[in-house]
């Protein structure tokens, strides 16, 4: 995830357009004038091809809509190694491309919103973990059960597990959401108490036992959030060789 294809879509679109523009304003007037119009360089060609394309993408990618796959298993059961994800980009307000900087306040992230984010520690890398803690809130873990502003979250075991398994799964209400989190009786508990700052996020992977998070690296501020999961468009284990088209089209939340 450290390659930055905005940047890059930026780039390319930059120096199509300047040597299409180039071209138009100056060079082919000229071609014209010789009685070569259709003597158009290939370079001009491919210019002219690829920059309206670049910019819708780069455009849809900014303001719409970004893919990025899961490289890790710190969402299971939610999000498992090698689902390609889209991230709504408009969700907490719209942001100028490569410079990220926001132009436009539209909404702001909720408890239990499945957000990417620049990982604060190196933001060149992106993270995904779920919200947990809103600014002001008072967030405590504490023997695997979260709590917050001194309120135990509601967890139910989820039917047809074995109590001798190390790996547990619950459903877990976090504000207006039901998910799934998974816990391992093996792992030790990263147990503490925090109170969040203002403009920052309290953020936590579902696979409580086996994520760094806000527990480990601190809060998530505001600026450095990329958008909203909210889809699974294609589930590839390049590692394994494996593919689940089962998970294609499935709701993230």
């Amino acid at each position: 995830m450290n390659f930055d294809f905005a940047t890059a879509l930026a780039v390319a679109g930059l120096v199509t357009g300047v040597i299409w523009g180039l071209d138009k304003l100056l060079f082919a007037p000229r071609r014209a004038a010789a009685g070569k119009a259709d003597a158009e360089p290939v370079l001009v060609e491919y210019s002219r091809s690829f920059f309206p394309v670049i910019i819708v993408v780069l455009v849809l990618r900014s303001f719409v809509a970004e893919p990025f796959r899961i490289p890790s298993g710190s969402m299971l059961p939610t999000l498992i190694v090698g689902d390609f994800i889209l991230v709504n980009k408009f969700a907490y307000g719209l942001r100028l491309p490569v410079v990220e900087r926001k132009i436009l306040p539209i909404g702001e992230p909720e408890r239990g919103d499945v957000v990417v984010f620049r990982y604060p520690p190196k933001p060149s890398v992106d993270y995904i973990k779920r919200v947990i803690g809103l600014p002001g809130d008072k967030i405590e873990y504490r023997a695997k059960r979260l709590y917050i502003n001194g309120e135990p979250l509601k967890v139910t075991a989820v039917e047809g597990e074995s109590d001798e398994s190390d790996v547990h799964t619950y459903d877990e209400q976090l504000g207006e959401v039901l998910h799934e989190i998974q816990t391992m009786s093996s792992r030790p508990t990263i147990d503490g108490g925090v109170i969040v700052p203002p403009g920052h996020y309290f953020v936590m992977g579902d696979n409580r036992d086996n994520s760094a998070d806000s527990r480990v690296w601190g809060f998530v501020p505001e600026e450095n959030l990329l958008g909203r999961a909210f889809l699974v468009w294609m589930s590839m284990d390049f590692g394994d060789m494996a593919f689940y088209p089962e998970r294609i089209g499935t709701r993230i939340h």
